[in-house]
């Protein structure tokens, strides 16, 4: 600063620009004594700001791998109960949709009463409570199945080839509920097939038809096991007097 910028006698500021500076000065002065400027300097984040933040932290923290595999395993039981809930409130789920009707089950069973009166049966005679895979006892059968012991019947079905070693004159077969060979061997079930024997001085010729067989049928539950194993293949089993 000059020295004619000053007077020293009066002590007032000459020049116009340091007034002005001087003016400012005192003002920012007392803005800083009143807080206002402080209350800037300091003021609190907003409150989105500090929900971000805390945001990020949970998101973190998920990520650790311990808390991870518990979250993960929250939301699988979750899925599961939701699940069940499902299950429990569908009542149906994996049965079919289709609703029976009681008059064609009881004209079914009528005709089959009938049809057995002439001596004929159908593989439907034949079944009786199994689980898939599970191993055959005898209290499984029922009184209806027990019924059909030595006696003379006419079934109708097909001739299972893989079985046969020739295709004519053929003395043993398997008769198996339709031409699949699901009808036979592991995982079949064991009411849909018979072991047929032709009786003495019998015998047939191949066919890929159905064909009606008609002799005695029996019940055996000792003869058709797995070699080694006390798991069955077969429990029926039929001497036949003729196959057409």
């Amino acid at each position: 600063m000059r020295a004619d910028e000053f007077d020293v006698r009066s002590g007032q500021v000459n020049h116009p620009i340091f007034a002005a500076n001087a003016l400012w000065l005192v003002f920012f002065v007392l803005l800083v004594g009143s807080g206002v400027v402080a209350g800037r300097s300091f003021a609190v984040p907003p409150e989105s700001d500090k929900s971000s933040d805390a945001d990020k932290i949970a998101d973190e923290e998920k990520q650790k791998p311990g808390n991870r595999d518990r979250a993960e395993a929250s939301s699988s039981e979750d899925k599961a109960q939701v699940d069940r809930q499902t299950d429990s409130a569908s009542g149906n789920r994996g049965k079919s949709n289709v609703p029976v009707d009681p008059n064609e089950v009881a004209k079914e069973r009528k005709a089959r009463e009938a049809a057995k009166k002439r001596g004929e049966i159908t593989f439907d005679d034949l079944k009786f409570e199994i689980e898939k895979g599970a191993p055959f006892k005898s209290e499984m059968l029922t009184n209806d199945n027990k019924d059909l012991h030595k006696k003379t019947w006419q079934i109708r079905g097909f001739i299972l080839p893989t079985t046969l070693f020739s295709k004519s004159n053929i003395r043993e077969f398997v008769l198996v509920r339709d031409n699949q060979e699901c009808c036979f061997g592991p995982g079949a079930a064991l009411y849909d097939c018979i072991m047929i024997t032709m009786a003495p001085g019998k015998s047939i010729n191949f066919s890929t038809r159905v064909v009606a067989v008609k002799g005695v049928l029996e019940i055996d539950t000792e003869s058709f096991l797995y070699p080694d194993s006390e798991e069955h293949y077969a429990i029926y089993k039929m001497t036949a007097e003729e196959v057409k």
